[in-house]
């Protein structure tokens, strides 16, 4: 009995830790523009720190259109950027 819960703490902490590692930080943003032709957004963003960028403006493709269509310019947004294929993308809004 004592080996099942050291078993299944055990698995509770690696499942927690692997989740943690997969969980993406939200940076926050004001929508510039929103371009859905071209696919793209301009975020007024705070620092990216996962791809170690300050705080700034910039153009941002879109992983999917249909995100596009729910952001308004002058919007206060939180976001997720990452590489994808080389380029600035976002891949998730909130």
């Amino acid at each position: 009995m004592k080996c099942l819960i050291k078993l299944t703490l055990a698995t509770a902490l690696a499942v927690g830790t692997a989740y943690g590692a997969l969980a993406q930080e939200f940076t926050k943003a004001t929508v510039k523009k929103v371009d859905v032709k071209a696919k793209k957004v301009t975020l007024i963003h705070e620092e990216l720190k996962n791809l170690n960028m300050p705080a700034m403006t910039m153009v941002f493709r879109a992983q999917d259109e249909t995100m596009l269509e729910k952001l308004k310019e002058g919007a206060n947004v939180e976001f997720v950027a990452q590489r994808v294929n080389g380029r600035l993308t976002v891949t998730e809004v909130k």
